[in-house]
């Protein structure tokens, strides 16, 4: 099926406002709200997740005991990313994920990226119950 160019435009249009919607509804945190989630996602504890230097969004290493238990964390994580539509920026090498959040339609660290935070640390400990997330 072919579009017109002004279906095209139209599609573009909607699209672009679909991002702004979005970002309507999911704001940057405030100063006060970062520092309350910072303290909630474990402070300056060795298990905290961590501001990224020069950027809007929080980092955290996760190290499981192997690849099998990586990937199952990974997998966990990317079906609850697909149901509340925040997916996060992540690299695996063997036992270890690098998980970066952020959220880009609003330009920095939202509720979004706190809630997927909490949720990835509990995955995290659900497979290493003896162990405290790293």
């Amino acid at each position: 099926m072919m579009l017109s160019s002004s279906s095209t435009k139209f599609i573009g249009s909607r699209a672009r406002s679909l991002r702004f919607e979005r970002c309507l509804v999911t704001a940057a945190l405030s100063s006060e709200e970062r520092t309350k989630a910072m303290s909630k996602l474990g402070g300056d504890g060795p298990f905290a997740w961590k501001e990224v230097q020069g950027r809007d969004a929080i980092t955290k290493t996760f190290e499981f005991t192997d690849f099998s238990q990586a990937w199952s964390f990974m997998s966990r994580s990317a079906l609850y990313a697909e149901k509340i539509n925040h997916h996060p920026e992540w690299f695996n090498v063997y036992n270890r994920v690098e998980v970066t959040l952020t959220t880009h339609d609003c330009g920095g660290l939202s509720s979004k990226d706190v809630k997927m935070a909490k949720h990835m640390d509990e995955f995290a400990h659900d497979l290493l119950p003896m162990n405290k997330p790293s």
